[in-house]
């Protein structure tokens, strides 16, 4: 983004303070080393309080005031929360939920994407804001909407739905057999026939399901891309983008759309204290993949994350001293252009006003706003002594220096989260399970959707892969006979895109690659374990299997195979059948990697001490409240040092 090298700042709300209070907050934004702020996420019903009629007065006064101080504007549309004049015009164009209630305005996400007057509304307020604003000297960024995911099963999605479905089947002997519609009866002889899934006497369809959710993105991207073309239409070099909101209740497909942005935002906000380091790790290699596969070079942007606190079932646990810089720095060492957060000023009142700003409700003299200046001036620093620049790779290429690689699909995770399963899953939290033990070793790894490049890795995890497409299969089995090693685990292979399932006994896609056949699936009940004959604790999830064309490493105490290993071309192909707990993982992952050669950042890295290379050094985060001693130099508690390495500026 030219002459715009790093983003550190928060959403600022200005329009919910009088003008002494946003005068105050530039002198405070100077002050701390603010570089960026989002402005105008919320602001609809200001910006247009009447239909057609707009207010941009405030705005205009808010960018000035930010050019005026240097600091860069990333404005955003509004779209996220359509004013009350417009709910009541258009009673319509509010979501409806599964049952059949109609939701009122008075929170957020208040619209039906399909909505032809929520799109047309959103095309209009967009434009206006690029007319007026395409070419002023503070915007770095265009911001379109706010977290994409609201959900909704109108009537206008059902008309949208069934045109979707065409596009995708083609006619309805396709979708019928896609569906496997036969079952209960459910077999459509006309589309008016087909309807959203709506609430239902028991289990739903779950190829209907399924592709519901596939639309939703499809529908929710599609309206993204309406105001991005209204931008560009005014500014063609304009810099566009929206923030994803991960979890696996939203209906959006981030490596998809990650083509269609100029640049991957992601909002993350961690569900535990002690598991915000692995969980922010997680997070920034899943942008950081979704960059590259997508031709954008690795690079993305941490755009929200909270300053002060992590919201722990319930309870906003206070970060300790310290964690606000490492957390930040962790991000951007993993390629992010920078660290933003929600909020810049906490509000008086509304939903939010407990949640923590970087000015909180005591103002600025606290612990947290020094932390956040010393930030601003750290971050400052490091730009102008060239530590700050994140890698770069070429499109579709690994990213350097990762000899490791942790596959993720979120289409996935929506087939594996159905309520028909043998036993709950929890798709996500089985990948960061391995993708935390990797970085718990100290390895660089990437996460990396179906459609990236593999070529480059030495070892590829691939967990609970339940649907699993056949050219995604192929592709796996040419990384291995190219000389990859590959471990897939548990529930892997088991269902095509349709979400039918693969018969001739599991992991089905896989089946010949890994050289074992699954017979039973045998889930454990919760804290139910099971010891297998080489030591290692199983936990969760086991699986009756034959391994006919397979070595076994490791069985279950009946004798049943429970690890094993084949050799195919260059490579190996390693099947994990059950729940392994957190130090069996370690275990064999630094087995496997051995055997790949695929070396770990820092040989016997301390626990709770986190390693990032990047081209300018190894960067080294301490989570712990202890001083450990690596490659010679003292790692103090809570610190984020660059240590030294050859052609390497010198630690900061």
């Amino acid at each position: 983004m030219p002459n715009h090298p790093y983003f550190y700042g928060a959403d600022w709300n200005p329009e919910q303070w009088p003008e002494s209070v946003r005068a105050a907050d530039l002198d405070l934004m100077r002050q701390a080393g603010v570089t960026a702020a989002t402005v105008g996420v919320f602001s609809w019903s200001r910006l247009e309080p009447a239909p057609g009629a707009y207010d941009f007065s405030w705005l205009d006064r808010v960018l000035d005031g930010l050019h005026a101080a240097g600091i860069g504007a990333v404005l955003a549309t509004p779209t996220a929360s359509p004013p009350p004049w417009f709910t009541l015009a258009h009673p319509d164009a509010l979501a409806q939920r599964r049952d059949g209630v109609r939701l009122v305005h008075g929170s957020r996400d208040t619209y039906c994407v399909n909505a032809p007057a929520y799109r047309a509304a959103s095309r209009g307020v967009a434009a206006a804001l690029a007319s007026r604003y395409a070419h002023h000297p503070a915007v770095v960024l265009w911001h379109v909407h706010n977290e994409y995911g609201t959900w909704c099963f109108c009537d206008h999605c059902a008309a949208a739905f069934r045109g979707w479905l065409r596009a995708r089947h083609g006619d309805l002997a396709a979708l019928n057999e896609a569906w496997c519609t036969d079952f209960w009866s459910q077999r459509y002889g006309d589309w008016a026939q087909v309807l959203p899934p709506r609430a239902t006497q028991y289990l739903t369809n779950p190829a209907h399901e399924l592709d519901y959710r596939r639309f939703l993105s499809d529908s929710l991207l599609a309206a993204y891309a309406e105001q991005r073309d209204v931008i560009k239409a005014v500014a063609p070099e304009a810099q566009v983008t929206t923030n994803f909101v991960l979890g696996g209740w939203v209906p959006v497909d981030h490596a998809r759309w990650s083509g269609q942005v100029d640049m991957v935002a992601i909002d993350h906000y961690p569900s535990s204290l002690d598991g915000a380091p692995a969980q922010s790790a997680f997070a920034a290699d899943a942008a950081r993949g979704w960059s590259a596969a997508a031709g954008h070079g690795g690079e993305w942007l941490l755009m929200e994350h909270a300053p002060a606190h992590v919201t722990e079932n319930g309870v906003q646990r206070r970060k300790p001293p310290g964690m606000l810089a490492r957390i930040a720095l962790a991000h951007i060492a993993r390629g992010s252009r920078g660290a933003m957060y929600f909020q810049w000023r906490a509000g008086r009142g509304g939903a939010e006003q407990w949640h923590s700003a970087l000015v909180d409700h005591p103002g600025p003299g606290t612990r947290l706003f020094r932390e956040a200046t010393a930030l601003g001036t750290r971050l400052a620093d490091l730009e102008r002594k060239g530590t700050f620049l994140t890698p770069s790779v070429e499109e579709g290429a690994p990213l350097n220096p990762s000899q490791v690689a942790v596959w993720f699909d979120e289409v996935c995770g929506w087939a594996i989260g159905a309520s028909h399963l043998p036993a709950p899953v929890d798709y996500q939290g089985i990948v960061e399970g391995w993708h935390r033990a990797l970085w718990r070793r100290g390895h660089a790894v990437d996460v990396v959707p179906p459609a990236a490049r593999l070529g480059g890795y030495r070892v590829l995890v691939v967990p609970a892969a339940y649907l699993l497409t056949d050219t995604s299969a192929r592709r796996l089995a040419e990384y291995v006979r190219d000389g990859g090693h590959l471990v897939v685990t548990y529930l892997s292979g088991i269902v095509d895109e349709h979400a039918r399932v693969r018969t001739g006994g599991h992991p089905g896609a896989l089946r010949d690659l890994l050289g074992v056949r699954v017979e039973e699936f045998d889930p454990l009940s919760a804290g139910e374990s099971l010891v297998l004959d080489s030591g290692d604790v199983a936990a969760a999830w086991t699986e009756h299997l034959t391994a006919p064309d397979a070595a076994v490493l490791a069985a279950y105490p009946d004798g049943r195979p429970a690890v094993t290993r084949r050799e195919h071309g260059a490579g190996v192909a390693y099947y994990v059948s059950c729940g392994l707990d957190d130090a069996a993982t370690a275990r064999l992952l630094a087995a496997v990697c051995a055997a790949a050669g695929a070396e770990p950042l820092v040989p016997d890295l301390p626990e709770g001490v986190e390693a990032v290379a990047t081209p300018q050094g190894l960067w080294l985060f301490n989570h712990t409240d202890l001083v450990h001693v690596i490659g010679g130099r003292d790692v103090a508690p809570g610190e984020a040092a660059l240590a030294a390495s050859p052609g390497a500026p010198s630690p900061d």
